[in-house]
C-alpha cells in the first residue's frame, strides 16, 4: 500500500487490513455514510489521545471531532457524490490549535469514507 498521504487512494484504504492501517504516518479516521466511525488506526489514536475503542462506533462529527462539524469538512461529506481533497486545517478540540492537512476522501463504490490528518513537525 502506498504510503504517500499525498497518494493513497480510498480503494488501498479500502482494502487494507488493520496492522497496515496502524502502520500508516499519518492519522486515518473512516466512517460509514451515516457518520459512525468504524476504522481508527494507532497514528491518529497516538497523536489524539483518544483510544480506538473510545472512538470507533462512535458519531464522527458530533461525538468524536465535533471541531469538524462544519461546511469546510462534515458538510462536504454531505454536499459531494466524489471528494479527494486536501485542505489546510487547524485541530481545537481537547487540545492547544494544531495546525495539520486533511484529507477527504468519498467515492461513490465506497462504504467507507475517510478524513486523513497530517500532523507536520514545524523545522
Amino acid at each position: 500500500m502506498n504510503t504517500d498521504f499525498d497518494a493513497v487512494s480510498i480503494q488501498q484504504l479500502m482494502l487494507a487490513d488493520v496492522a497496515q492501517l496502524d502502520e500508516l504516518p499519518f492519522g486515518v479516521i473512516g466512517f460509514a455514510p451515516d457518520a459512525i466511525v468504524t476504522v481508527y488506526n494507532a497514528t491518529e489514536s497516538k497523536n489524539a489521545g483518544l483510544s480506538q475503542s473510545r472512538v470507533v462506533g462512535k458519531h464522527f462529527f458530533d461525538e468524536v471531532a465535533p471541531c469538524m462539524n462544519n461546511f469546510m469538512v462534515a458538510q462536504r461529506f454531505d454536499d459531494e457524490p466524489t471528494i479527494d481533497a486536501v485542505i489546510p486545517y487547524v485541530l481545537t478540540l481537547r487540545m492547544r490549535p494544531t495546525p495539520v492537512r486533511l484529507r477527504l476522501l468519498k467515492a461513490p463504490d465506497a462504504g467507507t469514507r475517510y478524513v486523513l490528518v497530517e500532523r507536520r513537525v514545524a523545522g
